[in-house]
């Protein structure tokens, strides 16, 4: 499936989608990101359908408690919680990981809002460009930009392709300003390699979502122009929805189409329903591409925790 400019403005444009409600009661909820834009505003909704715990994975503690404070004073719900990790840390992410298996003896729905947009190039505390790197519900926030990402033939030739886009002297400025997108078609890959290990084994569906073009301050960081903040006010002014509107296709993909699972594994989400993801995605090279990304991701992690082939011995499909 292609995706134009034409189809964009149509999408912006168009009745956006009511928000789902669901009783939420005995469940647990985790929104890591949930502490500001769409994910503060689709941990809101989640609030609002009374869930038994409600868990905000963020950077800041600061920043998470006005959250909770925020999230109190609107819906009245009190039992939100904040739990510190750094997506750019692998030794953070241990540490959540650990503090997930140890006080959640069961996790309901996981929306995993993180994200940056950035065209300067930087590297984590792990070495890593960070835009390269990030029945139960696991929700992956990605983007209709997955669209218009392009693969070169010399990444997708490399045995080690997320070494390569993470490499400095891959992150030229020019590749750069087209990084937000390829972290995009990225998080739809992962999304389909981690469906496949779980179809046979595993009662958990896993999808990616689009939220649509909002109103948030991610951009701020990558403009670097006057006439880039120029560009980007005015396509905000004419086409942007409003956070609370990007955040009904989150709670939608967490919670819609219950008891029709089967649909919802593997799928991209955009406005409410189903939809084909890019042309590359569904192509041969883009599935090949895709199965040398598990790989290289897996070799990653099992070099941060030894937990990892444990876990993935245990609860994927091979």
């Amino acid at each position: 499936m292609k995706k134009t400019a034409l189809d964009f403005v149509y999408d912006q444009w168009t009745t956006v989608p009511p928000v789902e409600k669901v009783d939420l009661s005995g469940k647990t909820v985790m929104v890591v990101g949930g502490n500001a834009g769409i994910g503060f505003e689709a941990t809101k909704h989640f609030a609002s359908m009374n869930p038994h715990r409600l868990i905000i994975g963020c950077r800041n503690q600061t920043k998470g408690e006005e959250a909770v404070k925020d999230l109190k004073k609107s819906t009245g719900y009190k039992n939100c919680e904040i739990w510190i990790v750094d997506l750019a840390n692998f030794t953070s992410v241990n540490s959540f990981a650990d503090r997930v298996r140890k006080e959640c003896n069961d996790l309901h729905i996981l929306v995993m809002n993180a994200g940056i947009l950035t065209k300067k190039y930087e590297t984590t505390v792990d070495g890593w460009e960070p835009t390269a790197g990030t029945p139960s519900r696991l929700v992956v926030v990605a983007s209709d930009v997955h669209y218009w990402a392009t693969i070169e033939s010399e990444v997708q030739d490399s045995s080690k392709p997320l070494e390569k886009l993470s490499s400095k002297e891959y992150c030229t400025p020019a590749r750069m300003g087209q990084r937000y997108y390829d972290s995009k078609l990225l998080n739809v890959l992962f999304v389909r390699s981690l469906a496949d290990r779980l179809q046979s084994v595993a009662p958990l569906t896993v999808e990616s979502v689009n939220p649509g073009f909002c109103y948030s301050n991610l951009r701020g960081a990558g403009i670097t122009t006057s006439l880039e903040a120029i560009f980007n006010f005015l396509l905000e002014k004419l086409f942007a929805w409003t956070s609370e509107q990007g955040a009904r296709q989150l709670v939608w993909a967490a919670i819609g189409e219950q008891g029709n699972e089967e649909k919802m594994k593997g799928a991209y989400i955009s406005k409410a329903q189903v939809v084909e993801p890019s042309d590359f995605v569904m192509s041969e090279e883009g599935r090949k591409f895709q199965e040398k990304l598990w790989q290289e991701t897996v070799d990653i992690l099992s070099q941060v925790s030894p937990k990892v082939k444990t876990v993935i011995g245990e609860c994927l499909a091979k």
